[in-house]
């Protein structure tokens, strides 16, 4: 089996712990205002890679990985589910890490085969990295295109079948900086217990220059990037909301 493979970055730090093997898959549902990688959204172009591959590739320096391991990216990678499954299941034979940042937009709660497939690849990922990109469902289509129902059931989904989980936020000046949806987004989160950490990050638009190289017109052409000290504030709001869930949720109810 082959997958359609968009890039590999020899030296991932940010993408799962330790340094990482990252592999761009090609294919996205989702059109981001902010995304960086429109060129990853349609199937079109890229390399067609085997598992072995890619394993051959990060054999060649596994040294260099101690600590790290191989994360799939994308685009979407669950959009080609079963390579990434085979990917991931050979790489665990080897003992490699495997991480998969998804944004879970392509679960579907109610077909026995999706899930089915899913749990297979589950059983070989180590951690999720999942994007939640706004807590309120019309904000999330404003931003996305999609509503986010798919994507907090995925969570939900997740955290149930006990798979390790990082959340990441990206902070949007007027889009998601509003300190309610800060707010709902950790009241949300705080009720997952298998969430291991929370990477809030504040808008860049280094993206800019590879929308004008495809032709494509910048969507967030008139914000300007968040600061650090902006996210860092934003991510206090989520984490209030965090605490205040867990809290409820380890009071002692009333008879």
């Amino acid at each position: 089996m082959t997958g359609h493979i968009h890039s590999i970055e020899s030296f991932g730090t940010v993408d799962g712990p330790g340094v990482r093997m990252v592999v761009f898959t090609k294919g996205c549902p989702m059109r981001c205002l902010y995304c960086h990688n429109p060129d990853t959204w349609d199937m079109a172009g890229g390399t067609d890679m085997t598992a072995e591959e890619i394993l051959a590739q990060y054999e060649s320096s596994r040294p260099f990985y101690k600590g790290g391991g191989i994360t799939v990216t994308g685009g979407e990678p669950l959009m080609q589910i079963e390579f990434v499954t085979e990917l991931f299941e050979k790489a665990r034979a080897r003992d490699i890490h495997t991480c998969l940042d998804t944004s879970g937009i392509t679960f579907l709660p109610d077909n026995p085969v999706y899930l089915e497939k899913l749990d297979r690849l589950l059983a070989s990922t180590c951690l999720v990295m999942l994007d939640i990109k706004q807590i309120q469902p019309e904000k999330h289509k404003t931003l996305t295109g999609h509503s986010n129902q798919r994507i907090l059931a995925f969570a939900s989904y997740l955290n149930e079948k006990g798979v390790p989980m990082w959340i990441r936020h990206v902070v949007v000046p007027t889009i998601t900086d509003n300190e309610k949806d800060l707010y709902e987004l950790g009241w949300f989160i705080g009720g997952l217990k298998m969430v291991k950490a929370l990477d809030v990050l504040p808008y860049h638009d280094m993206g800019k220059v590879k929308y004008q190289q495809l032709g494509m017109d910048y969507p967030l052409k008139d914000i300007s990037p968040m600061s650090k000290d902006g996210a860092l504030e934003a991510k206090k709001s989520i984490l209030r909301g965090i605490r205040d869930r867990r809290a409820s949720l380890s009071s002692p109810s009333c008879s």
